[in-house]
């Protein structure tokens, strides 16, 4: 049995189906992916998944406890970090994770331990009398995670972690996603609108567009969904300013062009691609060819084969 397991799940608002037979199961300290662009229905499934909203019809269980009957059980196990920042802003970064540990039942010496515990793997111990109004976006958002594991959940929900966030912060993130999921074997439901934290972090994910499955698997079974499309690198000495747009008109198959100076990736359709063609256009436009090689997709290019659109949409 899964840890967590979500079977064919519907949710609409009226006659708006946000969620359209959703299913999928994640296994006991797995760190998994969860990915779709804007209005894709993620953030209505993870509020599904704690008990937040009921759905129309199917089954949710989190550790053989079943949503919505044992939400309560359920929610004893999670640690949610949402994409709104949920702080006091006038209050500091201690008095904030006291609150919050009081809310999770934690008191004393306990509440101590996993206050200083939480600061420290979220990088915030140099912070800990100063008023949350006075951090950066950053750091709001990593005191928000330090808020969300002080009970040391067995299941880590992170919806968004890192919009708006600098690099440093970022970079605390990851590190924290790790050592909770190595150290302590939390399951972990990763959302996010950057595939490469994705590919980073989670074996395993879950492509969710119009309320739809488009996807679900290992990263190597999302890119074979897709095994019909290939990738070309061309590299060249000088190509002319209007280079890029004859790649896309002149040559049948050409699905995508994406350059940076002299160098240019091409997603076309095998069937109709042929080389033949592309070295007689660089001929024609007299270009020193210096690479041509075939390359696989990565997950994002993958990801906007499947749904058309870019994960940022």
């Amino acid at each position: 049995m899964s840890y967590v397991e979500i079977n064919n799940i519907y949710k609409s608002y009226g006659k708006d189906q946000v969620l359209d037979n959703v299913s999928f199961e994640i296994e006991s300290g797995e760190c998994f992916g969860l990915i779709g662009p804007n209005g894709a229905g993620k953030s209505t499934l993870i509020d599904i998944i704690t008990g937040l909203t009921q759905y129309n019809s199917g089954d949710i269980s989190v550790d053989g406890h079943v949503v919505p009957q044992d939400v309560v059980k359920v929610r004893e196990q999670i640690g949610l970090v949402p994409q709104e920042i949920a702080l006091m802003q006038e209050l500091n970064a201690t008095s904030n994770l006291e609150y919050f540990g009081g809310l999770y039942g934690l008191s004393g010496r306990m509440l101590k331990e996993r206050i200083n515990e939480g600061l420290e793997v979220v990088g915030l111990t140099e912070h800990t009398k100063k008023a949350v109004k006075t951090f950066s976006g950053g750091m709001q958002r990593r005191l928000n995670i330090a808020a969300a594991i002080l009970h040391r959940p067995k299941f880590l929900i992170l919806d968004e972690p890192t919009v708006g966030v600098d690099p440093q912060s970022r970079n605390k993130i990851f590190e924290f996603i790790q050592y909770m999921n190595q150290e302590y074997g939390t399951t972990v439901l990763y959302t996010s609108h950057y595939m490469e934290e994705v590919e980073a972090l989670c074996e395993r994910l879950f492509i969710l567009d119009n309320g739809q499955q488009i996807g679900y698997g290992t990263q190597a079974k999302i890119k074979q969904l897709v095994q019909d499309t290939v990738k070309w690198f061309i590299e060249v000495e000088q190509a002319p300013l209007d280079f890029e747009e004859k790649l896309s008109t002149r040559l049948p198959g050409v699905q995508q062009v994406v350059s940076e100076n002299n160098s240019f990736h091409l997603i076309v359709d095998p069937v109709e691609f042929n080389t033949k063609e592309l070295m007689t256009l660089i001929n024609e436009e007299n270009i020193e060819l210096t690479t041509l090689n075939k390359e696989a997709l990565s997950l994002e290019e993958s990801f906007l084969q499947l749904t058309g659109k870019t994960l940022r949409d």
